[in-house]
């Protein structure tokens, strides 16, 4: 990571751990941030859409987005870039959750949130649920910094590679849709 950046970085994340972190949000931040441990908390969403007719597209396409974000980001960006925790560069820094992955550049969680949350804005019958799921993704990106386990470019990264992931899931998606209404005689969803 270039110096500026990473300096930058610490200089914002020590900013968030001194003056954002309270007593009140701990526990919320910890809980939400853990509930996106290998994207679970996305999975069982995109599970819950495949469950209802008018929201299975949504289901797949995100599904499908994180699939393909996993891939990019975990099995592929992550152990290229190699780059430590924050606590393990910041003197004195206090995560406040435990992290396992040595590797913080991009944050996978923020990418399986984003690649969900636009592959549902992409597909999603109501617009509610297109809200619902970028304000989730939000606030996983949020709760990683809050909690300390990722700087903020790490965030806006996986942000970016995930919605990315959510773009190219929900087209691969629609053409699989299209091409399986086609050969069924019936008219695309």
């Amino acid at each position: 990571m270039p110096e500026v950046i990473q300096r930058l970085d610490e200089q914002a994340l020590v900013w968030i751990a001194e003056h954002v972190r309270c007593a009140l949000l701990d526990p919320f931040m910890k809980l939400y941030t853990q509930m996106g441990n290998t994207g679970m908390l996305f999975i069982v969403l995109g599970l819950a859409l495949l469950l209802f007719k008018p929201t299975r597209k949504a289901g797949v396409s995100a599904l499908c987005a994180m699939l393909i974000g996993l891939i990019v980001v975990n099995f592929t960006i992550k152990p290229l870039m190699a780059r430590p925790r924050p606590w393990l560069v910041i003197e004195n820094f206090v995560n406040l959750v435990p992290e396992g992955d040595p590797n913080s550049f991009p944050s996978g969680h923020t990418n399986a949130a984003f690649a969900f949350a636009l592959a549902v804005c992409m597909s999603a019958p109501k617009r509610w649920m297109k809200i619902s799921a970028v304000c989730a993704a939000a606030v996983m990106g949020l709760s990683r910094l809050y909690v300390g386990v990722h700087f903020p470019s790490d965030v806006l990264a996986g942000a970016v590679i995930g919605s990315l992931c959510g773009l190219l899931g929900a087209w691969v998606v629609k053409q699989a849709w299209e091409r399986l209404n086609r050969r069924a005689g019936t008219a695309p969803e």
